[in-house]
Order: structure tokens, then C-alpha cells, then sequence
């Protein structure tokens, strides 16, 4: 039987063994050897074929140098998210940076006034505060409502703290940790208030190409400029194809006044972003199937942790995550306190990410990465359910 670009172009798994020993990133040497790494937001897939390629081609052909401009990227991402969301954004509008992170701090330095304030709602990924803090700016929260097991945006909550004077929102779509992918309604509503009182919206949507199915995402600026908001998409192939140490992501003008705070952006923003990260991105927006197959692994492997929870931890609460391969989950119910990672880590020898550290609405929760061999989740469970009986 002959095998077809396509099931070539799959995700292979490493075994967890073979990662330890390949593989230098924090993920693997944060922690001993006896602990399971399942905090950093890495996945233990094999790249992309295509991806591996176009970095390999740069490296023959001695391609070292620096960038002005997105290049090919612009029409690639362009492609991509016309055919996965039917966002029809205009390649002019894009710019790269060197990763999701600096496009937040840039977007924030040249977009609201020096000391502004900046919405953030919580539960949600941790930089956002620092990002704020290194453009010196304020933080404002506005926890996200939860009600009957469910998250969402918090309306009334956003429209009071942009009438008192915010002057930006960091908007995680789809959110993380929770892995909430906001409704299209929800964004149209955030858009509106945005117009009404002059918020810039800086959209983090790193996440969104790992939208599992039967989810809808939307971008933000592809509704913006609709409802009068500006607004700025920021996101990478770093997530959806595993490439976060190839340093570029882009970001994407929502509308003519967003498109001016790119454009006073210093020339280093730019020429600061990697040249292998900018191909790699290139082929991995066009490489559908390993997405696809990608997925397809984590939408298993949440369904696997869902009934290993219900079976060995049934006093836990699983939130499970409509886009990515971050799973949340409620242990405050088993009494380990405001921060169940630390002893999770100390008694079980499995890291997880303390959801304290993504807002004081965090407290009791921990994140766990599923991107990895599902015998890995089976033990990590395993491990925490003999702690909490033992």
C-alpha cells in the first residue's frame, strides 16, 4: 500500500523517553528525571514535515540574515485564515515580531498612553502581567464570570472598568488556561463596548489554530472594525505547530487607526525576528493535515483525562478545554490548599502549572499539558490518585 502525502504529513510521537534525551527546552530540564513534565505549554509531537523542511532549506542555503517585512508570511497567514475562519484580512495589515509576548508589550508602548490602564480577565496566562508591567502600564481586572461549571466574559464587569477610564484590553481568544473559545456573540459585545469607549483591543489569538471541532473561533479583528473598535490580532504557528523557539509571530491591524500604532513601531521590532521562524511559519500555515491530525491527539487525549478523572479523582472538577491542549482542572475539592500544584509536585513527582499564578480566581486550580503520550497522562494520574488516597 503506498503511503500519500497526507498520512505522511502526520504527527508521530515520541516516546517520553526519547524526549528526555533529545530534547533541551525548559520542558524537559526544568525538573529531575523522576518528575513528569506536564506544565510547559510545549507539545512531545514530531514537527511538521514541511515546517522541518523550509528550516533545513534556510540552514543549506547559509539563509542567516535579518528581515524587514513579513514577506511571504503575510499571504500565507492570509490564506490560512480565510480557509480555517474565512477571516478576509489584508496582507498590508500584518507585521512579524519575534513572538507573541514582545507584539503585547509593543502593541501596549505605542498604543495607550504611558501608565494606562489595561484589562485583563482572569483566570488567564500569566505574562499578560508582565507584558503590562514592562510597558508600564496598570492592570485592571475583570474576572471572568462562572456560573453552573461554566466561564465566560464578564459584560457588565468589562463595561464598567472601560467607562472608569481603561484605555486597552488584553483579550486571550481562545483563553487560556481554560481553553474557552468566546462565542462570536460574547466578541461582538466586547467589540461594541470597545468602540463606545475608546479601548484599544490587543487580541491574543496564538491558540486559535487548535480549535478542536464542533467550536467556532472568531477572530477579533475580522468583527472589529464592524462595531468602530481598533484592534490588533496577534498570534504565531508557535501553538498550533510546536515551533516556540523560532521566535516570529505576527500581528494583524483590525482597522486603518490600529494599523498606525504598528506602524510606529521602532525598525528593531522587525529586523529582531527570526528569518528560520518566519519560514517555518510559512510552511506550517500550509500544512493542514498535521494540524488536523494534531488535534485529533489532543481531542483524544482530553476525552482519555476526562474519564481517568471521573474514575480515580471524581471529586475534581474538569474544565475541558475547547481549543489547545491546556486542561484545567478544579482540585480544591481534595483540600490541597490555595496551590494543589506545589504539593502535586512535591508528594506526586508530576508538574503542573499553579493556577494562582493566573489570578486570584486560579486559586484551587492547576493546568496540565495533554499534547504528550497518553500513557504519560495515565501515570501522571495515576501518581496524584495514589498521593491524595495515600
Amino acid at each position: 500500500m503506498n503511503t500519500t502525502d497526507s498520512e505522511r504529513n502526520r504527527p508521530a510521537l515520541f516516546p517520553y523517553a526519547e524526549l528526555r534525551t533529545r530534547r533541551s527546552s525548559v520542558k524537559f530540564t526544568r525538573y529531575a528525571h523522576d518528575v513528569l513534565p506536564l506544565s510547559v505549554a510545549e507539545m512531545d509531537f514530531e514537527l511538521a514535515k514541511p515546517v522541518s523542511d523550509a528550516i533545513i532549506d534556510r540552514v543549506r542555503g547559509s539563509d542567516f540574515g535579518y528581515i524587514d517585512s513579513p514577506g511571504p508570511l503575510a499571504p500565507a497567514f492570509a490564506r490560512f485564515a480565510a480557509t480555517r475562519w474565512g477571516w478576509e484580512l489584508d496582507p498590508e495589515h500584518v507585521r512579524v515580531t519575534t513572538d507573541v509576548s514582545v507584539g503585547l508589550v509593543e502593541t501596549l508602548r505605542y498604543g495607550i498612553p504611558l501608565g494606562g490602564r489595561v484589562v485583563v480577565t482572569p483566570p488567564v496566562y500569566t505574562p499578560f502581567y508582565e507584558v503590562i508591567e514592562e510597558a508600564l502600564a496598570r492592570v485592571v481586572e475583570v474576572p471572568l464570570a462562572r456560573a453552573d461549571g461554566q466561564w465566560s466574559i464578564d459584560l457588565d464587569g468589562l463595561e464598567t472598568a472601560f467607562a472608569a477610564g481603561a484605555d486597552a484590553l488584553l483579550l486571550c481568544n481562545p483563553h487560556n488556561p481554560i481553553g474557552l473559545v468566546h462565542s462570536r456573540a460574547t466578541l461582538e459585545k466586547v467589540a461594541s463596548l470597545a468602540a463606545q469607549f475608546n479601548v484599544l483591543v490587543v487580541s491574543d489569538e496564538v491558540h486559535a489554530p487548535l480549535t478542536h471541532p464542533g467550536n467556532e473561533f472568531t477572530p477579533f479583528a475580522s468583527i472589529a472594525a464592524e462595531f468602530g473598535a481598533r484592534a490588533v490580532c496577534i498570534t504565531s504557528a508557535s501553538k498550533g505547530w510546536n515551533l516556540a523557539g523560532a521566535k516570529c509571530a505576527l500581528l494583524v491591524a483590525g482597522d486603518s487607526l490600529a494599523l498606525d500604532v504598528l506602524n510606529r513601531f521602532p525598525e528593531e521590532v522587525t529586523c529582531r525576528t527570526s528569518i528560520l521562524g518566519l519560514h517555518a511559519n510559512v510552511a506550517a500555515f500550509s500544512s493542514i493535515d498535521w494540524l488536523d491530525a494534531a488535534i485529533g491527539r489532543i481531542v483524544k487525549n482530553d476525552s482519555f483525562l476526562a474519564n481517568l478523572l471521573a474514575e480515580r479523582l471524581p471529586a475534581v472538577e474538569y474544565h475541558r478545554p475547547q481549543a489547545s491542549y491546556l486542561s484545567w482542572i478544579d482540585f480544591a475539592p481534595l483540600g490541597l490548599g490555595d496551590d494543589p500544584a506545589a504539593s502535586i509536585l512535591e508528594n506526586a513527582k508530576v508538574a503542573l502549572n499553579a493556577g494562582h499564578l493566573y489570578g486570584e480566581s486560579g486559586r484551587g486550580f492547576a493546568r496540565l499539558n495533554i499534547a504528550c503520550d497518553p500513557g504519560l497522562i495515565n501515570e501522571a494520574v495515576t501518581r496524584i490518585s495514589s498521593f491524595v488516597r495515600g
